[in-house]
C-alpha cells in the first residue's frame, strides 16, 4: 500500500516538475546525458525495480493528469533514487503520421525495463540519462 502512495506522490511531484521547470532542470537531476548505467544488478534491486515499475504503472493509469511515459520514467526515478538505486532514463523517437514523430521515455535498471517497456523497441533512442558512470 505505502508503495502506491509512494508512487502517486511520486507522479504529482514528477508532472509538477513538468510543467514549472525547464527541462535542463530536469536533464541534470536526471544526470549526465549520453550516459548509460551498464552496472550488474543484484536480484533484490531488480525486484525492487519490478515493483516499483509496477506501483507507478497501476497509479497512472488512475490519476487525472497526464502521466505518460515522461512522468512515469521520472516518477519511478525518483522512487528508484530514494532506495539507493539508479538507473537510465532513455528519449527515443519514431516517425509517425502525418504529424511528424513520435517520442518516449523509459527508465530501465540494468536489463529490467522499470516503465516504457511496452513498444520501446519502436523507438530510436537519441540520448539517455544516468547518475552512474558506465
Amino acid at each position: 500500500m505505502w508503495l502506491l502512495v509512494d508512487a502517486l506522490f511520486s507522479l504529482l511531484f514528477a508532472r509538477a516538475a513538468m510543467f514549472f521547470l525547464p527541462f535542463r532542470w530536469i536533464a541534470g537531476w536526471l544526470g549526465t546525458p549520453g550516459v548509460e548505467d551498464l552496472s550488474i544488478v543484484a536480484d533484490e534491486e531488480i525486484h525492487t525495480a519490478q515493483e516499483i515499475g509496477w506501483a507507478v504503472a497501476v497509479v497512472a493509469r488512475r490519476v487525472p493528469w497526464d502521466s505518460r511515459c515522461l512522468a512515469q520514467a521520472l516518477a519511478a526515478a525518483g522512487m528508484l533514487r530514494r532506495r539507493g538505486l539508479e538507473g537510465t532514463v532513455s528519449f527515443g523517437a519514431c516517425p509517425g503520421d502525418s504529424d511528424g514523430f513520435k517520442a518516449h521515455a523509459w527508465l530501465r535498471v540494468g536489463s529490467c525495463m522499470v516503465t516504457g517497456g511496452a513498444g520501446y523497441e519502436r523507438f530510436t533512442a537519441f540520448t539517455t540519462f544516468s547518475r552512474r558512470r558506465p
